[in-house]
């Protein structure tokens, strides 16, 4: 089996953070969205990974996963952005006959897809459905069941048939390229997977959900984030390996070696970076510090500072914040109660 991962959209939800970069680049929990799709996929046991792009895509995501060992990456181009079907048709001649599983790559999953996989191989089914019980199901595409079996399915409806919705995961046959070929646009203007699904369904052919176990989220949106980093710290293994001096540490907190904390109090779970700087400053839980950072004279908590950071003599405390690659955060005399911010790359705030 083979997996595909689109990821030539350009994230508008996410704005002003990808503004500069595509979604599937940012971090959380110290890897970038899509290093954490495709290790969940080694996981289950696939290493052949073509990932669908555009041209404004392409190179982030070329450099965000150079370093992924063993895996082989194919970059596959979507010229223009006509919906899932259409990326996932994208891939048809890379593919080549073989089974695939398709995978958002901006969704996180506790338990990763081998569930979903190990069902697609074990009944050989034309298609597995990753499903997850939803409060907002107009928002996805939803399922109808028949026990196991899908009967219908149908993309952010009105009047949704259930509660199930679509999670993110995909298993197929070489049979659902049959029926994106003959695709129409809907009523969005795209191609729609959905659509695919039910002519697979339509067709007589055999389409199954499976149900995920433990939690699911979808980063479409930056408090989603946020979130989906509190989920992924809460499994994080205590590593203390950088300087640390005059500091009180504790909790589940991983300092990388060239970290250098001085008079501050972390308290975990924390992930501190490569090569970041802390002084005089309390990191509380739910908490990364991109590398090379530096943050003075502050607090933080609940919050994702990316890369190359800096932030300095604020004296209220930083709370379910997103601070972009390069932004600069300096505070002033005056303290407001609370601030809340989403900083796209190279921002520059001061607080006077």
């Amino acid at each position: 089996m083979k997996a595909i991962i689109p990821a030539a959209g350009y994230g508008t939800r996410m704005r002003p953070l990808t503004f500069t970069r595509p979604k599937p680049v940012l971090n959380v929990a110290g890897k970038p969205i899509i290093v954490h799709a495709i290790e969940t996929l080694r996981a289950a046991g696939i290493t052949d990974i073509g990932i669908v792009v555009s041209d404004l895509t392409r190179p982030a995501l070329e450099q965000a996963v150079e370093d992924i060992a063993g895996v082989t990456v194919e970059f596959i181009e979507q010229p223009e952005m006509l919906g899932l079907g259409n990326a996932v048709f994208m891939a048809r001649d890379w593919v080549a006959g073989d089974d695939v599983c398709v995978y958002l790559g901006d969704n996180l999953f506790e338990d990763g897809v081998s569930a979903y996989v190990n069902a697609f191989h074990a009944e050989r089914p034309d298609a597995v459905i990753a499903l997850v019980e939803v409060e907002n199901p107009t928002a996805f595409g939803v399922a109808e069941l028949d026990g196991k079996r899908i009967t219908r399915l149908v993309e952010k409806p009105k009047n949704p048939p259930s509660n199930l919705a679509v999670a993110g995961v995909y298993c197929f046959s070489s049979a659902i390229f049959e029926q994106l070929a003959t695709l129409k646009p809907s009523a969005r203007g795209e191609y729609e997977i959905t659509d695919a699904i039910q002519g697979l369904i339509d067709s007589g052919q055999t389409v199954l959900g499976q149900t995920v176990v433990g939690w699911w989220k979808d980063t479409g949106q930056p408090r989603d984030l946020i979130d989906a980093n509190r989920l992924l710290l809460e499994k994080l293994e205590e590593r203390i390996e950088g300087t640390v001096e005059d500091s009180r540490v504790s909790g589940r907190v991983c300092i990388a070696p060239t970290a250098r904390v001085t008079r501050c109090k972390i308290v975990g779970p924390a992930m501190i970076g490569e090569g970041v700087v802390l002084e005089d400053t309390y990191v509380g839980p739910f908490t990364t510090i991109g590398a090379n950072s530096v943050v003075r004279s502050s607090e933080v908590e609940h919050s994702i500072i990316e890369q190359s950071c800096v932030i300095e003599n604020v004296e209220t405390r930083l709370q379910d914040c997103l601070i972009g690659l390069r932004a600069v955060v300096r505070g002033g005399r005056r303290v407001p109660r609370t601030l809340k911010l989403t900083l796209s790359d190279a921002s520059i705030v001061e607080l006077t």
